[in-house]
């Protein structure tokens, strides 16, 4: 039975910060990495990408809840850490591995149970998934650009979601947005109390699971045309460009990144 340090097999996601518990039909992953505020390290993000295809895979699932642990939900990447012990870092998180293409056109539904704060790739995942359902205690954001990012995934689908105006605010000035704006906006379906999160993300799952495979397929690809294609080739031109290490560096050492002018840097992150 494969454990730490092992890439991903069977019901093991290729990290102990990752759970797949079957619960009867339905499959649950829940993400837990305390110390760190369930930030997604290269094997995190891979495990979630292997965990959809591997529920796809398997008849004697129906579905796949995604959640986390705590008051946080996915705060985004922790990229250079290698505490899972097998993940090729820094080139494992580019697209080819990440599991937004994954969650996109997963064949078993799939449903978010967001139950805390929500960033960079933890908020894609939610906005790709069949249905999200959000805490009242959630909170979204999208602080990319101030790591240095050029994001053009969040380019392509936050403006498809939310439209341009709010696209914008949200990537440009990284603001927090409220569990009760999100569901307005439509970056989630749905915000229930918090205590009701679990039972209310469970039954939504069980209602997806009891669509037909084939019709539900036929629409979600028509979902995925309206979302459209995005400029992979520009995101990865910029994550092996010096950007995104001064972004990461800044904020590591909680100050302004060196591009930000003299007269507006701040002793904190951003």
């Amino acid at each position: 039975m494969p454990g730490p340090g092992d890439p991903p097999a069977d019901d093991w996601l290729g990290t102990p910060y990752l759970r797949l518990e079957r619960r009867g039909p339905l499959a649950h992953v829940v993400i837990d990495r305390p110390k760190a505020r369930n930030a997604m390290t290269p094997a995190m993000y891979f495990g979630i990408r292997y965990a959809v295809e591997h529920v796809g895979r398997d008849d004697s699932l129906a579905g796949l809840l995604v959640t986390g642990a705590g008051d946080v939900f996915v705060p985004g990447g922790d990229p250079w850490s290698n505490e899972d012990g097998w993940a090729d870092l820094p080139t494992l998180l580019g697209m080819d591995n990440t599991p937004f293409d994954a969650v996109r056109r997963t064949v078993k539904p799939m449903v978010c149970a967001v139950n805390g704060i929500c960033q960079g790739g933890g908020l894609v995942i939610a906005m790709l998934c069949d249905v999200a359902v959000a805490s009242e205690r959630a909170t979204f954001r999208a602080p990319e650009l101030f790591r240095g990012i050029a994001d053009t995934h969040y380019g392509q689908i936050l403006p498809r979601q939310i439209g341009p105006a709010r696209a914008r605010d949200m990537l440009l000035t990284g603001r927090e947005v409220s569990a009760a704006e999100a569901a307005d906006w439509g970056l989630v379906s749905r915000v229930v109390p918090h205590d009701e999160l679990m039972s209310e993300a469970t039954a939504v799952l069980e209602q997806c699971c009891r669509t037909a495979p084939n019709a539900r397929l036929q629409v979600k690809r028509a979902f995925d045309d309206y979302y459209g294609r995005y400029d992979r080739m520009a995101m990865d031109a910029s994550l092996a460009g010096p950007e995104p290490t001064e972004g990461w560096n800044a904020f590591r050492e909680k100050r302004s990144p060196n591009w930000v002018h003299p007269d507006l840097q701040r002793d904190e992150r951003i």
